[in-house]
């Protein structure tokens, strides 16, 4: 009883065979057939090629969402070279109307202005890059993903030994500050705070002297990632007058990035420029130096590296090869059955027409006649 339940099953599988196996000897090979399936092999080959690469690679998704976190602190990392001593400038720090910031964490180092030639080249690379993240965004998603391969972005050290007078002042370290709009600038006499705000001791340094040529190496918000360029990186101002203001209008954007290779919470920023010479006399008021004013946006950027899932890329190699020899197999037999029709009529024009007609005479004929092999019809009487 068993072998027969048994028996029963394996018959009822194979008769739910949806591949049946048809005997070589009733299979029919040909040149055509054989070219056909060498360009459908080569073709899914190199599909399949193809999607693999696609399969190793990842892009950035982007989200948006309120951002919550108030409380914490915001770090300014500055490295900005000035064109004056450094006896002649200061930074002060405001993120209030009343409220200073020590910049306690900022290192005054006297340098040269001029950039020796690596340093120029150096300098020329960066800016090209900054151009082309400008015109095409999606090189940033690159500079994303290989965070950790980049080099950082601070200026290579001088190869020579200058002989000429140390005439600059490089600023760089880092604050510390409330995540609040606020602003730090850099202008002549040291900050002197007042209940009102604060005031620079100007009065002991020429008018001549002042120069607020710079050079911003690099200036970000945040997390320091080596790698990561700013838009204001390698940005290089040159002041055609001795009383010249210039103005960086900066918005913030929080962001949160986890790629496969880091995870840090940093910042972006985009910047508007202004610059303009003071002369009160024409009614352009104002105090000479470099301001930036910089304010948070409440949106926070979610940046996450995403990679393709393994069983999507089964079903998309299975689509290409699936969808490759369908769409192949169907194409032949098309070309195959115009080809038969076409060849048909070719050799039926060619032939005499009495010809043809005696052919379909006798198949007609033939087809009346009863087959000898089947038995004998009683007459049937109605």
């Amino acid at each position: 009883m068993r072998r027969l339940n048994r028996k029963k099953a394996l018959n009822f599988v194979k008769e739910m065979d949806a591949f049946p196996k048809v005997p070589e000897s009733y299979v029919e090979t040909t040149a055509s057939g054989g070219t056909v399936s060498v360009l459908a092999f080569t073709a899914m080959a190199l599909l399949a090629f193809f999607e693999f690469f696609v399969y190793r690679d990842t892009w950035m998704k982007y989200e948006y969402e309120v951002d919550k976190d108030f409380t914490s602190k915001l770090r300014i990392n500055i490295d900005i070279t000035v064109a004056m001593r450094c006896q002649c400038n200061s930074v002060a720090v405001q993120v209030a109307p009343e409220t200073m910031v020590a910049s306690d964490g900022l290192q005054y180092e006297p340098v040269i202005f001029e950039l020796s030639p690596q340093q120029r080249l150096w300098h020329r690379t960066l800016l090209l890059i900054q151009n082309h993240l400008r015109e095409e965004h999606s090189l940033q998603d690159v500079l994303f993903r290989n965070i950790m391969k980049g080099a950082p972005t601070a200026l290579p050290p001088r190869e020579d030994d200058p002989t000429q007078p140390l005439n600059a002042c490089r600023i760089h370290g880092h604050l510390y500050v409330n995540k609040v709009a606020g602003n730090f600038h850099i202008t002549v006499g040291k900050a002197i705070p007042h209940p009102r705000g604060h005031a620079h001791l100007a009065a002991l340094v020429s008018h001549e002297t002042y120069n607020f040529s710079h050079r911003i190496d690099h200036l970000s918000f945040g997390e320091e990632i080596p790698g990561i360029l700013n838009p204001l990186d390698g940005t290089e101002k040159v002041s055609a007058d001795h009383n010249q203001m210039f103005q960086y209008f900066i918005t913030i954007v929080p962001t949160k990035l986890q790629t496969y290779k880091v995870s840090a919470d940093t910042h972006q920023y985009s910047v508007t420029e202004r610059e303009r010479v003071i002369n009160h006399a024409a009614g352009s008021h104002g105090v000479s130096g470099i301001f930036m004013k910089y304010d948070i946006s409440s949106l926070m950027v979610k940046v996450t590296e995403q990679h393709m899932p393994f069983w999507q890329f089964l079903v998309r190699l299975c689509g290409i090869i699936g969808g490759i020899f369908s769409t192949t197999g169907m194409l032949h037999g098309l070309v195959g059955f115009c080809v038969d029709v076409v060849c048909c009529r070719f050799k039926l024009g060619t032939r005499p027409i009495m010809t043809v007609l005696g052919s379909s005479w006798n198949l007609w004929c033939d087809c009346l006649q009863p087959d000898p092999r089947s038995p004998p019809q009683e007459d049937m009487i109605i």
